[in-house]
């Protein structure tokens, strides 16, 4: 093939790709059928009525159930106890933005000493833990707390935003006389975080949970690399074994 009908081949198939392409427009539109997420009909692959399928509204009976994996109470000070419950959810991009909780501690006589209504996000693929500070029991020791959810849960298909969050660096110091719990946060993400939630949960040799303080990051931005540092008045009776650090991060669409 000389060089004059190779460009007479290019210019004939460059025409014909142009029209193939052109015609094919309409065709796909033709093809194409949006996501219908709210015509309140169950279509489109949906298991449940507008969720499931291409929605971002997700069908709960076709995720692993979460969990409330425990719920304690801590005694603060004098009068005044603070409580965290584990909430497990194993479904990897499921989660939900607001869920409305209540959590109740108890004394050795069953007797309620406290109560406190709130609202977290449950992360996905991960455990989210829940603290509630400063409540306040009189004269009371609260010995057992009970968490639970007050209004039904929205799962939606969201992404883990705290994953991209690493503490390391875990020490503790001054058990016997000003206990102190120090870390490294960093945010190994590229977009920058506000109000970041660091929760920190120290239990002893049998794996009991004793003790609990948060503080919250006003900023962390990318790569920012952060000191925190979680203090008690009171000396530590038990002997630390290990101590759990987590981020909460509402979760993303």
């Amino acid at each position: 093939m000389n060089w004059a009908s190779r460009r007479r081949f290019l210019y004939i198939a460059g025409i014909l790709i142009f029209f193939a392409v052109l015609a094919s427009i309409p065709i796909t539109a033709w093809l194409y059928e949006p996501a219908t997420c709210f015509d309140e009909i169950r279509n489109q692959g949906e298991t449940a009525i507008d969720r499931g399928g291409p929605c971002k509204l997700l069908d709960a009976r076709r995720l692993i159930p979460h969990s409330i994996l425990w719920s304690r109470p801590f005694l603060s000070r004098k009068g005044v106890h603070s409580a965290v419950a584990y909430i497990e959810n194993p479904n990897q991009g499921a989660g939900v933005k607001e869920a409305p909780y209540r959590i109740r501690i108890y004394d050795d006589k069953n007797v309620l000493v406290g109560e406190r209504e709130g609202v977290t996000s449950i992360m996905p693929g991960t455990i989210t833990p829940v603290f509630e500070g400063e409540m306040m029991s009189g004269e009371r020791l609260a010995s057992r707390a009970f968490f639970e959810f007050i209004a039904p849960l929205v799962w939606e298909r969201l992404r883990d935003r705290s994953s991209n969050i690493t503490i390391t660096d875990r020490q503790v110091k001054d058990i016997e006389s000003a206990p102190q719990v120090s870390a490294i946060v960093t945010n190994d993400d590229v977009v920058n975080f506000r109000d970041v939630e660091i929760v920190a949960v120290v239990f002893d040799t049998a794996g009991n949970a004793f003790a609990a303080s948060r503080t919250v990051l006003p900023r962390l931005d990318a790569r920012d690399v952060i000191p925190v540092t979680f203090t008690w008045s009171q000396p530590f009776i038990r002997r630390v074994s290990r101590v759990d650090m987590m981020a909460v991060v509402p979760p993303a669409d």
